[in-house]
């Protein structure tokens, strides 16, 4: 009895899935066939950048030429998913009906719209209502914020339009293609290797480093000059103009001390690999401001493998889990979103014992990204693999149910800035700098 209505209820959900997977992939068709697309791009002229409508005329018409043919489709291939059940399985060939009755929801949502029911559009075109964007796209569920990018970040991506398992699986989930990404440890080999990457990707790309000679990359076998921003630790708030144009800031600089335990080597470790990060993080988070800030820009955080394994090196693991505790606390209420990069032991200047090439770790980091996956490890220890995630969630939980939000205490303050205090130490800090500038990577 029991395994009967697991069946059943695997047969319902199974069919509704495949409801999805018809429509994203014949979004995805419209896309490339032209034929199509002459019907399917009457829905990318309806909206404005906020997703007001353009014309309500034209909104009814898109809703007959684009998701009426959309929603037929879904009903045909549901109906012939039922017709295999029936013949396969017939005990649960009711069950596979869920899909068919989960489309005609869509159909008379189509139909109620193309009719001019202002109700049906408040009520069934939720990823096209208008109005201020109160969360970070999606992960695995499609919301105003994700689908916002299709139409005005790039259409050749962001096809989903409930569940997002189809472009983590074609590597649409992010695209980053005219994006300006901007890399900290950029003279380091991660850096560059980075840097390389997210170029190849379409992304116009940014080096801040440390050292006061440009950065220049080798592609092709042609010298390309990298825009180079030279900053120090201590200094992050000079940043501040040149983070207002990055889409995606990648945090990748650090120091690793090695065995030392000096109060020279704490402070240095904690004030490279930790708070230089955080200070960077939040000034970034300032220049989150408005809708297309929220879906479009993106931290990305490289704070090791040394959260949940040893690095042979106590201060290295020490500041770095510290950073990860941070990254993972902020996040709950960060207004973009922030990826964590989980790296194992890389051939570099920091670690010149390490076993993975920096331009493969590159690779993965980008194609990773691309598929949304928002924390991204790449490593030969398959330990990491199963901690890193029970310890993510844990700590995630720790944080949730024992700490307040911002909006919590205080109602009226908005999570995207910088409260009085914050800026108070900032300014401390600007007074009075480290005198380490010894981070490479």
């Amino acid at each position: 009895m029991v395994s009967f209505w697991v069946e059943t209820m695997a047969w319902a959900i199974g069919t509704i899935f495949w409801a999805e997977l018809v429509r994203d992939a014949y979004h995805v068709l419209a896309h490339r066939w032209p034929l199509l697309y002459r019907q399917h791009v009457w829905h990318h002229r309806i909206f404005r950048r906020d997703l007001t409508i353009i014309n309500a005329a034209v909104y009814r018409q898109a809703q007959w030429r684009n998701d009426l043919p959309e929603c037929l489709v879904m009903l045909l291939l549901t109906l012939a998913a039922w017709w295999g059940c029936s013949q396969w399985r017939s005990d649960y060939q009711w069950a596979a009906l869920a899909g068919t009755l989960y489309t005609t929801i869509f159909l008379a949502g189509c139909i109620a719209r193309g009719s001019g029911g202002e109700w049906a559009r408040q009520a069934t075109d939720v990823t096209h209502l208008p109005g201020p964007f109160t969360a970070p796209p999606g992960q695995w569920l499609v919301n105003r914020p994700y689908h916002w990018r299709h139409h005005f970040d790039s259409d050749q991506a962001y096809y989903c339009s409930t569940f997002t398992l189809l472009d983590k699986l074609m590597g649409t989930a992010l695209t980053l293609k005219g994006k300006t990404v901007a890399v900290t440890g950029a003279s380091g080999t991660l850096g560059r290797s980075l840097l390389l990457c997210l170029h190849q990707a379409g992304a116009k790309v940014v080096a801040l480093s440390s050292q006061p000679e440009p950065i220049t990359l080798t592609v092709s076998g042609a010298p390309l000059a990298v825009k180079t921003i030279t900053w120090r630790v201590g200094c992050e708030a000079e940043l501040a103009l040149a983070l207002e144009q990055v889409d995606i800031l990648v945090l990748n600089h650090g120091i690793n001390v090695r065995g030392e335990r000096t109060q020279e080597a704490i402070t240095q470790s904690y004030e490279v690999n930790t708070f230089s990060s955080w200070r960077l993080l939040e000034l970034f988070l300032t220049t989150v401001r408005d809708n297309e800030g929220i879906a479009c820009k993106e931290v990305w955080v490289n704070t090791s493998e040394a959260e949940v394994s040893p690095a042979l090196s106590p201060l290295y693991e020490l500041s770095k889990r510290t950073l990860g505790d941070l990254v993972t606390l902020r996040r709950l209420d960060a207004p973009c979103i922030v990826r964590k990069l989980i790296l194992g032991p890389f051939k570099s200047t920091l670690n010149p014992i390490g076993v993975m090439s920096s331009d493969w770790v590159a690779r993965q980091i980008v194609a990773l990204a691309r598929r949304d996956v928002r924390n991204i490890i790449v490593t030969i220890n398959p330990l990491t693999y199963l901690l890193f995630p029970v310890k993510e969630f844990c700590v995630s939980m720790y944080f949730r149910f024992f700490s307040r939000s911002v909006a919590q205490l205080q109602p009226d303050a908005k999570a995207t800035h910088l409260d009085e205090q914050s800026l108070h130490k900032m300014d401390l800090h600007q007074q009075h700098p480290t005198k380490t500038e010894s981070q490479k990577q």
